[in-house]
């Protein structure tokens, strides 16, 4: 977990848009495994260690279902601990009869599913990073299927929920054009490339990572924002090691023709594709 903490740059609390809060309550807490931090009658903050909120879910006035074919959430993703909360995991999935995804990464093991809105997850295990292959500044990364039977025999106990270590480890998101998501998230965030999937897809992170943020035009070149009141993606946090990290990604946002907007006491700036980002410390 150390890509997660100073001095590196990373990604905090997501915020979700859903349909209705007592259903998507029911999941994240009886499928997911997280708990209630906090609660309203339209919203709600989960946790996995009852202090630290990862994702906060909303209900909005009149909101839509998901619209398809356009830019926001591909996928938040939960990084657990170990790689027997991985099977934990997998054994929970199967006695609910929970249809799943999977794939193995090289640098990961991941799990795959959709929330009732239709919102992505990945929950996943890291390799060891010392068996992680860069060949100079880029990590090697593919999609192979994931060895269940050898993942299986880490299973040394039963599932409880997510374990209380469990963090938000990526966020992968749709845009619209990735040369310009490029200059955004490179030359205003910090963020550097460690990975490409031809003109597509894009993998960036900070402190050699395997990526703290995928970004994608698999929704199409050109997709469109979707509505504000869509379920979907609000925002996210990027979490930064200090304010004059702060300070000086805002500078550079600025150089770039970005904004940078105080609201309700976030500093908040928008990607060229319409996600919303808060900026923290």
């Amino acid at each position: 977990m150390q890509f997660h903490r100073e001095p590196n740059t990373f990604v905090g609390q997501v915020n979700l848009k859903v349909q209705n809060i007592e259903r998507s309550l029911t999941f994240y807490q009886e499928v997911i495994g997280f708990k209630v931090l906090n609660r309203s009658d339209k919203s709600a903050e989960l946790t996995a260690d009852g202090k630290t909120s990862l994702l906060k879910i909303e209900q909005p006035e009149h909101v839509l279902p998901k619209q398809p074919r356009t830019t926001g959430l591909y996928h938040f993703a939960l990084l657990l601990p170990e790689r027997s909360d991985l099977a934990h995991v997998v054994r929970h999935f199967v006695e609910l009869n929970i249809q799943i995804g999977s794939a193995d990464h090289l640098v990961s093991e991941a799990l795959y599913l959709s929330d009732p809105d239709g919102n992505g997850i990945e929950i996943y295990a890291d390799r060891n990073p010392n068996a992680w292959e860069w060949h100079n500044d880029i990590v090697a990364m593919t999609t192979e299927a994931l060895n269940f039977p050898e993942l299986m025999t880490n299973e040394t106990g039963k599932w409880s929920g997510l374990p209380e270590g469990t963090i938000m480890g990526h966020i992968h998101l749709h845009v619209a054009d990735l040369a310009r998501a490029e200059q955004f998230y490179i030359k205003g965030l910090g963020f550097k490339v460690v990975n490409r999937f031809g003109p597509q897809a894009l993998f960036i992170s900070t402190g050699k990572y395997h990526h703290h943020i995928g970004l994608n035009t698999w929704a199409g070149v050109g997709a469109p924002t979707p509505a504000p009141n869509s379920t979907g993606l609000e925002s996210y946090a990027i979490v930064f090691p200090t304010d004059a990290d702060r300070q000086r990604v805002i500078a550079q946002l600025k150089e770039i023709g970005e904004t940078v907007q105080e609201e309700n006491g976030h500093l908040i700036t928008t990607d060229p594709s319409g996600n919303r980002i808060q900026l923290q410390v």
